[in-house]
């Protein structure tokens, strides 16, 4: 049986109050309490008792593919319908995420909690085509018309949820249709905490069909529901400002039609595939190895050493190309010379195997822009490129989260996300420390991209090892290191218990501190995010680095963003205004991107820009000789950079040299 009381529930956003909170953590508490065997998967009124992320994707193609061509269709498709009615996967209700009373209930609907109402009908001929413009062009908002054969196209959708089968229907772009692409839900919290009638984020196989169609170059399309950002402008916000630096998907607006019926502005974003790579790495036309790192609020893909075993590296890693034993031979080296190379041979050792200057920028941009699901934080929502030459380069992935001056939510003690801030996303679990009235685990993550979550592997200790030692390779990590002003460790000792992670949420809690001065050598002491805690401890790496975070606060000024947010609002603000499928209000739209100095982003951008500019060191960690960052609170000269007033040369906006640093 479950413990309630020490029970790891996972903490959503709830504006709609603190009572409204409660009780869907409650009635989530008792649902898993009745069915401990089950996994999380999104909550519904099918089997498997409450929600959360899915199990393991369920191979459907296998048995029911009788024609071999890679998909369902017709009778093939109407047989794996029926079985899956009939049994549905474990731990997951039909339907997506259902509060109490049914679709619309429950934390997603942030715009209010109520039932959506249909939206305006639209047809191809009432739209205006950009046949003459790039995907991704900003200054263009195009229409993607999705057309299924059946009516009640969520329910498939769901149905088909955390499968490898996507769901057929008829596309329509700039007056072009494209038969038999393949559509199914994708994200994590994205789904699970939106319900049936919001919109929920999408995955478009151009190519479901014919293997050689595409539109504009791309075989896929991501569709995002901007879970977390009622701007809409957080990831579109983030490429402008990583474009400059590194490699990072680009994005811009789309309205996306259903059967007819418009569902409003989406955030199209995309694809980390072969088309990515030979745009930035023309010479190596699309080889090379990648990754996605799964996302988590627990995540541990933060490249420390776990062993020579692949397994624990596969847990967290999810490669995306040919498996070849010689790329997870890399990866194991990479993340043992970053975990064991002593501090002053760790420039030399990593030259010839990481893209250092664009791991530098990558790390700067995490931080700087809050990203509370980034790497400083959580470990994980990044990918991983391997060229032929061997040479790793960290690439982003989820931008949405970004921007923000609070985490907001229902956190630690301070109760539910305080005002002035944006809603939170999917936050931390409150206790780090091992559960001794349930069995070690940790929260679910996602599994494949797009297409839910999947319990990770249990490690055979939930204990965090002491942050001035390497963690065993199968032991989960703290998730963050003293200082870090979301999910930081409060320390263990013989009278405080065990540890426990502080709050993410509103004002009041222990994490609340304003993300406005999240302090960019935050988590030097956590020694399982080693491209930070001990990159940066390299002199000569840190005064780089913290260049590149002042070149960012430069460029992060209101006077330099605000146009910019200015033009996206005229983009959409139409749009948005008759969406009636949005997880937020007009108003918190209006809020967010205002010109005026109550704006959201205005007064993120202000505050993070002057903080940045003048950011002096304070303290660092100081080296143990072994090249294991240990804490102190003392000032040392000789580890503290000097501040350098010059702006740094940028990194042309091209991909760099391989193997260049």
């Amino acid at each position: 049986m479950v413990s309630v009381s020490r029970l790891r529930v996972p903490r959503f956003a709830l504006p709609i109050g603190w009572l409204a909170g409660l009780a869907v953590l409650s009635s989530c508490a008792v649902a898993v309490a009745q069915a401990p065997g089950g996994d999380f998967g999104p909550p519904g009124s099918g089997r498997g008792g409450v929600g959360g992320p899915g199990g393991p994707e369920r191979e459907v193609l296998k048995d029911f593919d009788k024609d071999e061509n890679g998909r369902l269709e017709g009778t093939e498709l109407d047989a794996a319908r029926a079985e899956l009615k009939n049994a549905p996967q474990s731990g997951r209700g039909r339907g997506g995420m259902r509060g109490p009373g049914g679709p619309g209930g429950g934390p997603g609907g942030r715009g209010g909690g109520a039932a959506k109402v249909p939206g305006p009908k639209v047809s191809p001929k009432d739209v205006t085509n950009y046949p003459d413009a790039a995907l991704f062009a900003q200054d263009v908002v195009r229409t993607v018309f999705i057309d299924f054969a059946v009516a009640n196209w969520e329910e498939e959708l769901e149905l088909f949820h955390n499968t490898d089968v996507d769901v057929p229907a008829r596309m329509t772009v700039d007056g072009k249709v494209y038969e038999g692409v393949g559509v199914h839900f994708r994200g994590a919290s994205s789904y699970m905490m939106v319900p049936r009638g919001s919109k929920r984020s999408l995955n478009i196989a151009v190519d479901h069909t014919d293997p050689k169609a595409r539109l504009y170059g791309q075989n896929t399309l991501n569709l995002l529901n901007a879970n977390g950002d009622a701007s809409f402008m957080s990831s579109l916000l983030y490429a402008k400002l990583a474009a400059p630096h590194i490699p990072v998907p680009k994005a811009n607006f789309v309205e996306v039609v259903v059967n007819g019926e418009s569902w409003g502005v989406f955030v199209n974003v995309e694809q980390f595939n072969k088309v990515f790579l030979r745009e930035h790495w023309p010479e190596f036309e699309g080889e090379g190895a990648r990754w996605k790192v799964m996302g988590s609020p627990r995540g541990t893909g933060g490249l420390d050493y776990r062993g020579e075993e692949f397994e624990p590296y596969r847990q967290r890693y999810e490669i995306k190309t040919k498996d070849r034993e010689k790329d997870w031979e890399a990866l194991v080296t990479l993340s043992k010379t970053l975990s064991e190379t002593p501090i002053d041979q760790l420039e030399r050792a990593l030259k010839p195997m990481l893209d250092i200057d664009g791991a530098l920028w990558f790390l700067a941009l995490d931080v700087a822009t809050a990203n509370s699901d980034g790497y400083w934080t959580r470990a994980s929502d990044y990918s991983l490129y391997r060229d032929p030459k061997g040479v790793f380069h960290i690439v982003p992935h989820d931008m949405n989260e970004a921007f923000k001056a609070r985490h907001g939510g229902p956190g630690g003690a301070g109760g539910p996300g305080g005002p002035g801030g944006r809603p939170g996303g999917f936050g931390p679990p409150e206790v780090v420390g091992p559960d001794p009235d349930g069995p070690p685990g940790e929260p679910p993550r996602e599994g494949r991209p797009g297409r839910g979550m999947r319990p990770r592997p249990a490690d055979p200790s939930d204990a965090p090892p002491p942050q001035i030692a390497p963690p065993p390779p199968s032991a989960p990590p703290p998730p963050s290191a003293p200082g870090a002003v979301r999910g930081s460790i409060v320390p263990q000792d013989a009278e405080s218990g065990p540890r426990r992670r502080e709050g993410a949420g509103g004002l009041g809690s222990a994490g609340a501190a304003s993300m406005t001065e999240l302090d960019p050598l935050v988590g030097m002491g956590d020694l399982t995010k080693p491209l930070r805690s001990r990159l940066l401890q390299v002199p000569a790496l840190r005064e780089r680095y913290l260049a590149n975070i002042r070149a960012l606060g430069e460029e992060m000024s209101w006077e330099k963003i605000a146009p910019v947010v200015a033009r996206l609002h005229a983009a959409i603000a139409d749009r948005v205004a008759r969406d009636t499928r949005k997880a937020f209000t007009t108003e918190l739209f209006e809020r967010d991107t205002s010109p005026e100095p109550t704006g959201t982003l205005r007064q993120f951008f202000e505050k993070r820009s002057k903080y940045l500019s003048g950011y002096i060191p304070k303290e660092m960690p100081k080296n143990d000789g072994g090249g294991r960052p240990e804490p102190t609170g003392a000032n040392s000269p000789a580890n503290t950079p000097a501040r350098d007033p010059a702006e740094p040369a940028r990194r042309p906006s091209g991909p760099p040299a391989s193997g260049s640093n």
